[in-house]
C-alpha cells in the first residue's frame, strides 16, 4: 500500500469513526427533538443530557484544580530550595503531587472531551439527514443529485456536507426533492418540520456564518469564543490556579480551544456553535456551583477537619497512665 493510499485509508477511517458518533448522538437530538420539536431547544436538552454524563469527571477536574491551587506554597517552597537543581525539583515535585494524591494533567482530559463531544454533534448537524433523521444514504444522494440539477441555485455536486444541508434549506421549496424521499422511515411532513425548526428567533440555524459575509451571524463564533476565554478566566481566578507552571495544559487551553471553537463555528452551519455557547454558559453555571462544594477553601476545610478527627480517633486508642 502506498503511503498516500495509507494516509487516505486513516482518514476515512476517522471519518467513519466520527460519523459513527455522530449518528449516536443523532439519536439522542431526535428524542429531544421529538420533545420540543425546535432544534434548538433540542440542542439545549442534548447539552443538559450530555452535561449530566459528563459530571463525575467535572467533579474530579474541580477537585483537581482546587488541589494545585492549594499545593502552589508548598511548590513555591520547592522551587525556591531546589531552583538550581531542575533534576530535582521535578522529583520532588512528582513526590508532592503523589503525596497529596493530585494528578496535574487530570484537568486536560476533561478539557478536550468537550470538543470531542462537539465534533460529533458537528457531524449530526452537517449530516442532518443520515445521523439525525437516519434516512437512507441513497435516497439522499438521490436528492442531493437533483438539487445540483435544478438551474439558478448554482449548487455543486462537491457541496460541503454531502449537501445534505442544502437539500434541507431547500427541502420545502422544491416537491421534486420530497419525492425523492417516498417510503422513507420517516414522513416527508416529519422531514418538512424537521427542516423548518432549525429556525430559531429570527436566525437559520442551517446558514453557515462564513458565507453570509457581515452579519448577526457572525456574533456565534464572537460568542464561542468570548463565552470561552471569559468563563475559563473567571473560573481560574476563583480556584486561583491561573499562572501556575503546573496549569501549562490548561493556560494554553484557554485560547487555543476557544479559538479553534470560533472557528468551527464560523465555518460550519450556526448549530454548531450554538451548541459551543449553550455547553459554555452551563458548563460555566455547573462549575460555580461545582466551586461553591469543591473549592480550594472548602477542600482545605475538610482536609483540616478529617486530619483532626484522625488525630482524635488515635488518641481515643491511647490508653490513659
Amino acid at each position: 500500500m502506498t503511503p498516500s493510499r495509507r494516509k487516505n485509508t486513516r482518514y476515512e477511517r476517522k471519518v467513519k469513526l466520527m460519523e459513527f458518533i455522530g449518528s449516536l448522538f443523532g439519536y439522542i437530538l431526535w428524542f429531544a427533538y421529538q420533545l420540543v420539536h425546535n432544534y434548538a431547544f433540542a440542542i439545549l436538552i442534548f447539552t443538559i443530557i450530555a452535561k449530566l454524563i459528563l459530571f463525575p469527571s467535572s467533579i474530579k477536574q474541580q477537585k483537581t484544580m482546587a488541589g494545585n491551587a492549594r499545593m502552589q506554597a508548598k511548590q513555591a517552597e520547592l522551587r525556591e530550595k531546589y531552583g538550581n537543581n531542575r533534576e530535582k525539583l521535578n522529583e520532588e515535585t512528582q513526590k508532592l503531587y503523589e503525596k497529596e494524591g493530585i494528578n496535574p494533567s487530570a484537568g486536560c482530559l476533561t478539557s478536550i472531551i468537550p470538543m470531542f463531544i462537539m465534533l460529533g454533534v458537528f457531524y449530526s448537524v452537517a449530516y442532518p439527514l443520515t445521523n439525525t433523521l437516519h434516512l437512507d444514504k441513497v435516497m439522499v444522494e438521490n436528492a442531493k443529485n437533483v438539487l445540483v440539477s435544478i438551474p439558478g441555485l448554482n449548487i455543486s455536486t462537491s457541496a460541503m456536507y454531502g449537501g445534505q444541508i442544502d437539500i434541507m434549506k431547500y427541502f420545502n421549496s422544491f416537491e421534486c426533492i420530497q419525492a425523492c424521499f417516498e417510503g422513507a422511515k420517516v414522513s416527508i411532513p416529519e422531514i418538512s418540520q424537521f427542516c423548518a425548526s432549525f429556525n430559531f428567533s429570527g436566525i437559520n440555524l442551517l446558514e453557515t456564518p462564513s458565507k453570509l459575509g457581515f452579519s448577526w451571524y457572525l456574533l456565534i463564533p464572537f460568542l464561542c469564543f468570548g463565552t470561552s476565554v471569559l468563563s475559563t478566566v473567571i473560573m481560574q481566578k476563583l480556584n486561583g490556579t491561573g499562572g501556575g507552571q503546573q496549569q501549562g495544559c490548561m493556560n494554553a487551553m484557554i485560547f487555543l480551544l476557544p479559538l479553534f471553537s470560533a472557528y468551527l463555528a464560523y465555518t460550519v452551519p450556526a448549530a454548531v456553535g450554538f451548541y459551543w455557547i449553550c455547553s459554555t454558559v452551563l458548563g460555566f453555571v455547573q462549575s460555580l456551583v461545582l466551586h461553591y462544594f469543591f473549592g480550594p477553601g472548602m477542600m482545605v476545610a475538610r482536609s483540616e477537619a478529617a486530619r483532626v478527627a484522625l488525630l482524635e480517633k488515635r488518641e481515643a486508642t491511647v490508653k490513659h497512665l
